[in-house]
């Protein structure tokens, strides 16, 4: 028999379909994946900004992703905007009874058009409870200084680190550098920080990045690759995609990247079957 490489979402709806839930859809589906979502908020956005959001209830972001795990398991799961304190905890129970493996940790914070995604406490809440079982977090410069206070990466990694971190990803994306764009990687147990650089793409089309990159990488690592391969390709897939949308104009702010840039075919494993007698 064969079955699709299923990898799940938990995070927020975009109504623009530039980010969140629509982002990472059209990213797992491009590398390949079976893309399902747990929603843990509506926003009403377009390429301008956020005008409003709400919540999920803590109990229906609970029974998504259990009717999911009991009926098709996900090689890999990434989480971006779980916004309050309740949905981060419903999460982090409910990945725990069902044993996450191959999890990304996105925490989304804060809005390309700067609105903040999530409360204090929500984030409070994550570093202790979601933290801990993430295979790697991918947090933007930005993003770790707000959860470090530092503004140094090699400083962000070592106190993140003390929060229980074991694979750090922080992106450079959002860096003043208009030459090349650098992102730091550091692995559990290795003394050294890996640095992934790439060329600078000149746009303003920049709306779902941090989710385009993260639901790569979990895309990657559902397809069997270890995790420094799977955030090496998944860094190539977002500048890939920056680049296809670069110069396409698609509402009045940040627009989107191209996540659609070469499509794969959606791949499979060969799954033993015994048939009923």
């Amino acid at each position: 028999m064969k079955q699709y490489i299923p990898v799940l979402s938990i995070a927020g709806s975009d109504s623009s379909g530039g980010a969140g839930i629509q982002a990472d859809l059209k990213t797992i589906s491009a590398i390949g994946c079976y893309g399902m979502t747990a929603i843990t908020a509506l926003t009403a956005q377009n390429t301008t900004g956020v005008s409003l959001i709400e919540g999920v209830s803590p109990e229906m972001v609970k029974e998504q992703i259990r009717m999911i795990w009991t009926d098709i398991p996900p090689k890999a799961v990434k989480t971006g905007m779980l916004f309050s304190k309740e949905i981060v905890e419903t999460v982090a129970d409910t990945l725990n009874h069902f044993k996450v493996d191959n999890l990304v940790v996105d925490p989304v914070m804060i809005s390309t058009s700067g609105t903040k995604l999530i409360s204090t406490e929500a984030m409070e809440s994550a570093v202790e409870k979601i933290f801990p079982l993430a295979s790697i977090i991918t947090p933007n410069r930005a993003e770790a200084e707000a959860l470090t206070g530092f503004t140094d990466p090699v400083r962000q990694i070592s106190r993140l680190k003390e929060m229980g971190c074991r694979n750090i990803l922080i992106k450079g994306g959002d860096s003043d550098r208009t030459d090349v764009k650098i992102d730091y990687l550091s692995l559990d147990g290795e003394p050294e920080i890996i640095t992934l650089r790439a060329d600078a793409v000149m746009t303003s089309n920049t709306h779902g990045t941090g989710c385009t990159l993260s639901s790569a990488i979990a895309s990657y690592l559902a397809l069997g690759f270890e995790l420094e391969e799977a955030v090496t390709r998944g860094k190539i897939f977002i500048t890939r995609a920056l680049n296809a949308g670069a110069r396409v104009k698609i509402g009045s702010g940040h627009g989107p990247v191209n996540q659609l840039f070469a499509p794969r075919h959606m791949k499979f494993i060969i799954t033993k079957h015994r048939s009923k007698t």
